[in-house]
């Protein structure tokens, strides 16, 4: 009887018209039905799917903060790239004081800025090897840890730890939690490192 009504309702209305409401419900409903049963649904596939990323970037979505726009004078740029070429050892707090003594008002982030689209390091050393090379020189002993997210279908974020071994390019998942507090991740990394059995010896950093 259901399927006959909406075989009618079908015919009736092309193109049904849905609120947020309603494809906020479609959407969570699609992600627990396995896909060999979405013919039930009204939309398509592909509908249904940019549906929940739609609002997965809907709650990633967060008001705008900061000033915008506003620029800094040529002058004030020149004068901190300036200063840092000429005192390799001044970091961002030291140019940002020595340019408020010549009255000239610029934040330790618009400093930061301006030294990395000038490609010049932070202090106490702007020359040498770059970042990428010291990574290259000492990626057999290395790894790389963060967090990436996963939202599911009630849009509860999941966080999940992965490994990265620097010289192999081998990812390792580490655990994924709702939670993350600082016992756990040291409880992942103690089993990442149990599962890395002899390989660990050679791990430095």
């Amino acid at each position: 009887m259901l399927r006959h009504q909406l075989m009618v309702l079908r015919r009736q209305v092309t193109r049904p018209r849905y609120t947020p409401q309603d494809r906020l419900v479609l959407a969570m409903l699609a992600r627990l039905l396995p896909r060999e049963r979405w013919a039930a649904f009204l939309v398509t596939p592909a509908t249904l799917l940019r549906w929940h990323r739609e609002l997965v970037a809907r709650r990633w979505t967060y008001p705008a903060t900061g000033t915008g726009g506003n620029c800094l004078d040529p002058e004030t740029v020149e004068l901190v790239v300036r200063m840092a070429r000429e005192n390799p050892r001044w970091g961002y707090i030291r140019i940002v004081g020595e340019c408020h003594k010549l009255g000239i008002r610029v934040s330790a982030t618009s400093v930061r800025r301006i030294l990395r689209r000038h490609r010049l390091g932070p202090a106490p050393r702007r020359s040498g090897p770059s970042w990428t090379a010291f990574l290259r020189g000492q990626a057999a002993d290395m790894l790389a840890c963060d967090f990436l997210t996963v939202e599911t279908v009630g849009l509860t974020r999941l966080y999940v730890l992965f490994v990265v071994e620097l010289d192999r390019r081998r990812v390792h998942l580490a655990g994924a939690t709702a939670h993350p507090t600082g016992e756990w991740v040291v409880q992942a990394a103690r089993n990442l490192l149990m599962d890395l059995d002899e390989q660990a010896h050679r791990l430095r950093f």
